[in-house]
């Protein structure tokens, strides 16, 4: 079983990945984090970003 995200459907998921890489970058946790993180949601990009949605690193508020 193959998965291709294609069309607005892919684009969705580069913006939500992109937002959630940004939010990331810009939280309180410690370096080694936030790569794990990142490299979450670069090798599993929907499932990736659907478990930083619930679990992960929030941005700063300021």
């Amino acid at each position: 079983m193959r998965f291709e995200y294609t069309g607005i459907f892919g684009f969705l998921i580069l913006v939500a990945d992109l937002w959630a890489i940004i939010s990331t970058l810009s939280s309180n946790r410690t370096t080694g984090a936030k790569v794990g993180w990142i490299l979450l949601v670069i090798f599993l990009p929907f499932l990736g970003w659907l478990i930083w949605l619930f679990a992960g690193p929030r941005a700063n508020k300021a």
